[in-house]
């Protein structure tokens, strides 16, 4: 049973290629060619989004960010939040929920971070091992604990979201299997129990993702 309630997360296609990986790409084949010509209600949506985004980013890099360093988090954002919402469709492959997406997107921007820390902040990324007012006696266990805190987390952003995503697609299939077992009468409730989850679900995917990019934000301010 466990094995075919997890096997909705399987990256498998009929043709013996993952072609459904290519699910992360097809929003781009989506979006209306008049986007990117003129004004229309799509961008002026976008725009709105951008701007919000860009501003509440920005905050939190602080003083010493670059000209478009906000636009690297604005489109992870977008990206996952797509992907995210791409999953709650019915038959349609979720990358998110797989450890290769996340962590393909988590590792890459952390270890970028440490790099370019180390290399041109060292005397701040040595004092951030330890905090201020740490007594002496102490400051070798909480350089350990600063290290081991630094190096989970990529493994720390790339679990939480795929174990939101993992968490609420399961509770949808196993309810949604449950349909054909019971009466008419409860059936109606259960539809309303699915309709429920989805909706929490949906949020779930936007502040999933809004959690994502405001961490990788956060982490990118520690080194600059």
């Amino acid at each position: 049973m466990m094995a075919n309630l997890f096997s909705i997360f399987d990256p498998v296609s009929s043709f013996g290629l993952p072609l459904n990986w290519l699910a992360s790409l097809v929003g781009l084949f989506l979006v209306p060619w008049t986007f990117w010509v003129q004004s229309n209600r799509y961008s002026k949506f976008f725009n709105l989004v951008f701007v919000q985004l860009h501003g509440e980013f920005k905050t939190l890099v602080g003083p010493s960010a670059s000209k478009g360093h906000t636009m690297l988090f604005i489109s992870l954002f977008l990206f996952i939040v797509y992907n995210n919402f791409l999953g709650l469709a019915p038959y349609v492959f979720t990358a998110t929920s797989h450890l290769a997406m996340t962590l393909s997107l988590a590792l890459p921007l952390w270890l970028a971070f440490m790099i370019y820390g180390w290399f041109n902040h060292t005397q701040h990324m040595l004092a951030h091992l330890v905090p201020l007012g740490t007594p002496g006696a102490l400051m070798p266990f909480m350089v350990l604990i600063e290290t081991t805190s630094n190096v989970i987390r990529p493994g720390t952003l790339a679990v939480r979201l795929a174990a939101n995503m993992i968490a609420g697609h399961l509770l949808l299939v196993l309810l949604g299997n449950q349909g054909p077992s019971i009466s008419s009468s409860i059936l109606s409730f259960l539809l309303l129990t699915q309709i429920l989850l989805l909706t929490l679900e949906s949020a779930v995917a936007i502040i999933q993702s809004y959690v994502f990019a405001v961490l990788a934000t956060l982490y990118s301010s520690e080194v600059v």
